[in-house]
C-alpha cells in the first residue's frame, strides 16, 4: 500500500503526550535492571573518585542495599569485591577461599533478605590476582587458557555454595561455560544460573571499574589475547553460539553504548535473554555531561536504556540502575 502526505502525517500521533503513550513501542520498568555493587572491607562506605555517586559498600551495608533494590522492583544485585592487595597473589588463589569479600558479601545478602533478590557474582581472577590478569600466566607473561579455566570452576562452586543465584564468567577464556555449567551439575547446584560475559571486548571504558576494584596499577601488559577486538562482530555471534551450545542461560553484552549492533544482532539471532552492561566508563560520561551542565542527567539516562531496549536488550546491568528505577515511578 502507497503511503504520502498530506494523507499520512506521522506527527498526528507525536502531538500529545497521551498519543505518544499510546504508540509507544518500548517501554522501561525496574525489572529490566541489574545493580553492581563494589564490596570492601571496613565499617563505612568508600567513595570511588572516578566514579561519583558510586562507593565500595562494607559487608554491614550489603543488606539495607538488597532491600533498597527490592523497594525499587530492582530484582537482581551483581557484586565485585575489592580484594586488598595482601590477599592478592599470582595465581588468585583467594577467589577460591570461602570466606573471601564475594562469599561474604552474597551470605550477607541471603541472611538478610533470602530469595526475595537474586544475586549474580564475577566470575573472574583479575579481583584477586596481583598481575591484574584475569587468569594465569606461563612464564612468558601469557595468559594460559585451560588452567583458568581450572581455576574458574573452582570459584564458581566456591561462589555457588555460598548462595550464589546466577554466576557470571566475565574473562573470555574458551570453554569456560561448559567447563563451570558440568561441575554446578555434579556439585548439586542444577539451579544455579550462568549468565555468559560472551561478547566482552578489550576496550577503554573500563577504567573507573578497576579504579573500584582496585586493580588500577597492577596490570600488566593488557587483555587483549582473551577479550575481544573491538572491530569485530561476526566473532561476538561465534562467541555467543558457543556459549550457548555449552550451557549459558543467558549472555552478555560489553560494554554497552558502542556496541549496540552487536546486542541487536544477538537478540535477533538467539532464543535467549541478551544482556548489556553499561559499563563504569559510561555512567561516568553521563555524570561528567550532567555535571559540566551539558546535559540532564536523568534524561541522558533515560534515552541511553531506552536505547538498549530498542537494540533488543532483555536487561541493562548499570551503575544508575536506582536512579533510574525511581524515574521509572
Amino acid at each position: 500500500m502507497a503511503i504520502s502526505y498530506p494523507a499520512t502525517r506521522l506527527r498526528r500521533s507525536r502531538a500529545t503526550g497521551w498519543s505518544r503513550e499510546m504508540v509507544r513501542e518500548h517501554r522501561l520498568h525496574p525489572s529490566d535492571l541489574i545493580w553492581p555493587l563494589f564490596i570492601a572491607n571496613g565499617d563505612v562506605e568508600e567513595p570511588v573518585a572516578s566514579l561519583p555517586g558510586v562507593s565500595r559498600i562494607p559487608l554491614s551495608g550489603l543488606a539495607d542495599k538488597a532491600k533498597e533494590a527490592i523497594d525499587l522492583g530492582i530484582p537482581c544485585l551483581a557484586l565485585f569485591p575489592n580484594t586488598p592487595a595482601d590477599r592478592r597473589s599470582d595465581d588468585g588463589e583467594e577467589a577460591a577461599n570461602p570466606d573471601n569479600l564475594m562469599c561474604s558479601g552474597i551470605r550477607a545478602i541471603k541472611d538478610a533478605v533470602a530469595d526475595a533478590i537474586g544475586v549474580l557474582t564475577d566470575v573472574a581472577l583479575d579481583p584477586y590476582t596481583s598481575h591484574g590478569q584475569d587468569g594465569l600466566l606461563d612464564a612468558a607473561g601469557y595468559v594460559e587458557n585451560d588452567a583458568t579455566v581450572d581455576a574458574l570452576v573452582q570459584q564458581a562452586l566456591n561462589q555457588a555454595a555460598a548462595g550464589s543465584d546466577i554466576v557470571a564468567p566475565s574473562d573470555m577464556m574458551d570453554g569456560r561455560i561448559g567447563a563451570i555449567r558440568e561441575a554446578l551439575e555434579q556439585d548439586g547446584h542444577a539451579n544455579v544460573q550462568i549468565m555468559a560475559y560472551a561478547a566482552k571486548y578489550a576496550s577503554a571504558f573500563y577504567g573507573p571499574f578497576r579504579d573500584a576494584v582496585g586493580s588500577t596499577g597492577l596490570l600488566k601488559g593488557d587483555k587483549k589475547s582473551y577479550q575481544m577486538d573491538p572491530a569485530n562482530g561476526g566473532e561476538a555471534m561465534r562467541e555467543i553460539a558457543l556459549d550457548i551450545a555449552e550451557g549459558a542461560d543467558s549472555v552478555m553484552v560489553k560494554p554497552g553504548l558502542p556496541y549496540l549492533d552487536i546486542v541487536r544482532m544477538a537478540a535477533d539471532r538467539f532464543d535467549l535473554p541478551v544482556y548489556a552492561y553499561m559499563v563504569s566508563g559510561e555512567y561516568a560520561m553521563i555524570e561528567a555531561m550532567a555535571a559540566s551542565g551539558a546535559g540532564d542527567r536523568d534524561t541522558l539516562l533515560m534515552e541511553i536504556l531506552t536505547g538498549f531496549k530498542r537494540a533488543g536488550a532483555s536487561g541493562v546491568l548499570s551503575y544508575h540502575a536506582p536512579i533510574a528505577a525511581r524515574l521509572m515511578g
